[in-house]
């Protein structure tokens, strides 16, 4: 969420910078609102200042054994326009405050202006695209063989967009999930795993509600009001929900495992068939909380941390720094690594790495105790390390033989009990 003292200060440039990433964002009514919230706290100072003074008087005109009765009226009265500005103002506030949680972050000053995301900046290519000289099939093709996963009978027991994974598929898919957490651990991250349902006060403190609520699954029910995680950058957030960290702990490097669950998995077409694009699926993520000064050294480090995973691999991959209108709501700064998937043909996002600077943490209320004493809100920061759905794609179908048999990286051998080939 953004600070309103920011937007009061100079509203005229902070709506043309959201703008960058929302055209249809104005601000005058909020500012508005908050003029007439901030008149009416003033009256309402004002009316309890003269309720103070007058209940003076009237206690020493008490004392004097003088009548009070019309004061007294008078004091109940200043009482009853109290009670309905408080009201007033109490709705006024919800108001400004939903308002306010509509407001995506402000993307920093390097990021390139454009709500296309055609526009977005690639920074570097790693790797070659593998050249076959033979017909080559994507990863459903080469699953007929393989068996890999099963889409019919993961339809059948939760409809379609659900994967299900099965005999090498499933350990593939764990042998990834186990090499990139070791490698994140090796570089410094400490491992959780956390909950995969979480309230909505961690999904509003995340950014996540209340503009993206249709995206989500949840459980409302007499008993539980709760949601399925996206991602669990949600979790990781909430841990420190309205805590005050110590700034010699700082920063906290987090990596955790989750499956995620998202509604916005659907058929764009043959290119996002299979693993592509799913309901469910599982991810590490990365996520940090840092002093403000140290946030872009972490969001560096993250991206080292991902990249190390997929040189590991030996996946050709770039990093596109992307435009404001393609950046996510709670970000100020993001860069996707995308590898390439020949049977889409395109590069397709593994990993967004994002700097949400003081956005979520304005949210959940975490900060650290600075030199001065003062808490302080830290920044955040989130990403992908990495997501395994298509990670197992780019690996099927960059790693492909001519007999439809897979090749496997050195590095997941010794998480594959030594197996260096899938073969139909």
């Amino acid at each position: 969420m953004l600070d309103m003292r920011l937007l009061r200060k100079d509203s005229k440039e902070i709506e043309t910078r959201l703008k960058t990433k929302d055209p249809e964002i104005h601000l005058e009514p909020l500012i508005a609102l908050d003029e007439r919230i901030r008149e009416i706290k003033m009256k309402v100072e004002e009316l309890k200042s003269s309720r103070n003074h007058l209940s003076k008087e009237i206690g020493e005109k008490k004392r004097k054994g003088e009548d009070v009765q019309e004061m007294m009226r008078d004091v109940s009265g200043l009482g009853d326009k109290i009670t309905v500005l408080d009201h007033e103002l109490k709705n006024l506030e919800e108001e400004l405050s939903y308002k306010l949680s509509l407001l995506p972050n402000l993307p920093k000053d390097d990021i390139p202006i454009s709500p296309d995301p055609k526009d977005n900046v690639c920074l570097k290519m790693v790797g070659e695209k593998p050249n076959f000289a033979f017909s080559f099939k994507n990863h459903v093709e080469l699953n007929e063989k393989l068996h890999l996963f099963d889409f019919k009978r993961a339809a059948k027991v939760s409809g379609s967009g659900w994967p299900a994974y099965h005999n090498m598929g499933a350990r593939l898919e764990w042998a990834l999930l186990n090499y990139m957490i070791d490698i994140h651990l090796e570089n410094g991250f400490e491992f959780w795993l956390p909950p995969h349902l979480v309230r909505p006060e961690m999904m509003y403190a995340s950014g996540q509600l209340p503009k993206f609520e249709k995206q989500l699954f949840k459980i409302h029910d007499e008993d539980y009001q709760l949601y399925l995680i996206p991602t669990s950058e949600v979790a990781l957030n909430g841990l420190f929900y309205d805590e005050i960290l110590k700034e010699e702990d700082l920063p906290r490097k987090f990596v955790a495992y989750t499956p995620c669950f998202r509604r916005e998995a659907g058929a764009a077409g043959s290119q996002e068939r299979g693993l592509i694009r799913m309901h469910q699926f599982n991810k590490v993520e990365m996520f940090c909380f840092t002093k403000p000064d140290e946030s872009d050294r972490v969001f560096e480090e993250m991206m080292s941390s991902a990249e190390q995973i997929l040189q590991g691999l030996n996946l050709h991959y770039r990093t596109m720094l992307l435009t404001t209108g393609d950046m996510s709501f709670a970000s100020a700064k993001t860069i996707d690594i995308e590898v390439w998937l020949p049977g889409q043909n395109r590069y397709y996002e593994v990993s967004s790495v994002s700097n949400c600077t003081d956005f979520q943490a304005r949210r959940s209320q975490t900060r650290y105790k600075g030199k001065e004493g003062k808490p302080e809100l830290v920044h955040t920061l989130n990403g992908s390390g990495l997501a395994t759905s298509r990670l197992v794609v780019a690996l099927l179908e960059n790693n492909q033989k001519e007999d439809g048999s897979v090749t496997l990286p050195l590095v997941l051998h010794k998480y594959m009990n030594g197996i260096k080939e899938l073969k139909p």
